[in-house]
């Protein structure tokens, strides 16, 4: 085979993984790094950047989190299949598999118990308040699948009651959302894929892993909210020590 051809081969690889970098209308991103694909815990850290080549900047101090019972396993977001293609690990999110999703995901609201005015926000980040009448579709078989739905009327049915947000239940008092197979007007979420994924409360002070999502202390998550700029694009990038360092610079992460 003609050499030049063989060295192109030899960088479609790469060049897939290189076409995932964080989107150049980003400018403000968290980000997770995990110990290993089997961890159930996670450093946080908040980097913004003035532009999309300036060099990202940390925002305040890293803190500690927790993942999936059972560690992370690959999602839907921005990143494209390249990144898994050249990754050590090919596990790919499932509903219900314990894991946290790994890869590069835009943020969406938040949520809580509280009323508006007593949560501190940029005012263009959207926050509901949660009420026994919310519910988010964990349901893979539902066309609501991982979609916030609003009933007019107090749960019913098993469907409703099981989808309920508001479930007297402090560690989801406070959430937002991380848009790992997220539904939108124009498509569906991938039936089976993963859904409810979510920052909020950890459990237990911290003692306790989750089902998916990426968990803290009340504080820490309160911070978080309150430095989420939408106008700055914000994603939460989530990986492995490993895959960070080595998709850190063609994903341009900081």
């Amino acid at each position: 085979m003609n050499k030049i051809l063989v060295s192109i081969l030899s960088l479609f690889p790469l060049l897939m993984t290189a076409n995932a970098q964080i989107p150049a209308d980003s400018r403000q991103v968290i980000v997770g790094i995990a110990p290993s694909w089997n961890s159930s815990h996670v450093t946080l850290s908040v980097f913004e950047r003035p532009s999309a080549n300036a060099q990202w900047q940390p925002n305040g101090q890293g803190w500690k989190g927790r993942l999936g019972r059972k560690g992370l396993s690959w999602g839907l977001g921005v990143h494209n299949a390249g990144a898994i293609q050249t990754s050590s690990n090919k596990l790919i999110k499932k509903e219900g598999d314990g894991r946290a999703p790994a890869g590069i995901f835009r943020i969406g609201g938040a949520y809580g118990y509280a009323p508006s005015s007593a949560i501190q926000k940029k005012s263009s980040l959207p926050y509901r308040q949660i009420t026994t009448k919310d519910l988010w579709v964990e349901d893979s078989s539902s066309p609501f699948y991982n979609r916030h739905l609003i009933i007019d009327h107090e749960p019913k049915s098993s469907f409703e009651k099981k989808a309920q947000m508001r479930q007297g239940d402090t560690a989801h008092s406070l959430k937002l959302f991380i848009a790992h197979n997220a539904a939108s007007a124009q498509q569906k979420a991938r039936p089976n894929a993963g859904s409810s994924i979510f920052f909020h409360i950890w459990r237990g002070g911290g003692r306790k892993p989750t089902a998916g999502c990426t968990t803290m202390a009340p504080d820490k998550l309160k911070s978080l909210i309150a430095k989420i700029d939408p106008a700055k694009n914000p994603v939460y990038v989530l990986l492995t020590k490993a895959e960070y360092q080595r998709l850190r610079a063609v994903w341009r992460l900081p």
